[in-house]
């Protein structure tokens, strides 16, 4: 497992996102204090305060450099 911070302030932000992240069959955690929701749910993510970053929890063990270039726009 690794974890990253992103930023995820505004709409399109988090729609994109969402889509980046989807192509891949692995589990995707967004951590904001004692939340924890899955990073493939649009209504998940909004439930959170999106003005600060938020700890992404990849779970996979391969295709992670992959998951970092998707991730490029988003990492804090």
């Amino acid at each position: 497992m690794k974890t990253v911070q992103i930023s995820l302030n505004s709409i399109d932000k988090v729609k994109s996102f969402v889509n980046a992240i989807s192509q891949f069959e692995f589990d995707f955690d967004l951590i904001s204090g004692r939340y924890v929701i899955d990073a493939k749910s649009i209504m998940g993510i909004f439930s959170l305060d999106l003005s600060k970053p938020i700890d992404l929890a990849i779970h996979a063990e391969s295709e992670v450099d992959e998951i970092m270039e998707a991730l490029k726009p988003y990492l804090v």
